[in-house]
């Protein structure tokens, strides 16, 4: 599309505008799938922290995933505060998804960006915590194979195992 955008010299609001235009599209179509369904939209919001209660939240959510070692981890620095806080707190707490589903999201998530393979062992290590069991990891991968690729992949495969051997 970039290319197509050049060759005919459109300027940058100009391609803006068409992008929202085919944003608007899917978009469109996805509220008729989505009203087919008897979802009604907005949906509500799914937030259970106030901007005073996310760091604590979070932090809760943190060691109920990963440990006892957790507590306090947002001490550590402002970006650990920032994880405690934003993350865990923001998101990990709201409705919708149990950890245990979130957690496989946060796996595939870190799958597919790369070059944080010791984030990525640690998640493996929650969703095997959690009740997602190393066969289940690697059908996930499996799944994400076609998108991440297969350096990426690889990496993954290698941080369930190191997680699974050190359960």
């Amino acid at each position: 599309p970039f290319v197509k955008y050049r060759k005919w010299n459109i300027g940058e609001a100009d391609r803006s505008a068409a992008d929202a235009l085919r944003s608007a599209g899917y978009s469109g179509l996805l509220a008729s799938v989505l009203a087919a369904r008897g979802v009604s939209l907005p949906l509500a919001g799914q937030s259970t922290t106030t901007p005073d209660t996310r760091l604590t939240a979070g932090n809760q959510v943190q060691v109920a995933i990963f440990g006892e070692g957790m507590r306090g981890a947002w001490k550590q620095g402002h970006v650990n505060r920032w994880l405690a806080a934003n993350c865990f707190g923001d998101y990990y707490t709201r409705g919708g998804l149990d950890l245990k589903d979130r957690e496989m999201i946060t796996f595939c998530f870190l799958a597919a960006q790369g070059g944080c393979e010791p984030q990525l062992t640690s998640h493996a290590a929650a969703n095997l915590r959690l009740g997602n069991d190393k066969r289940f990891l690697i059908d996930a991968i499996s799944q994400c194979l076609p998108y991440i690729g297969y350096p990426r992949s690889l990496n993954a495969l290698r941080c369930v195992n190191e997680a699974a051997g050190n359960q």
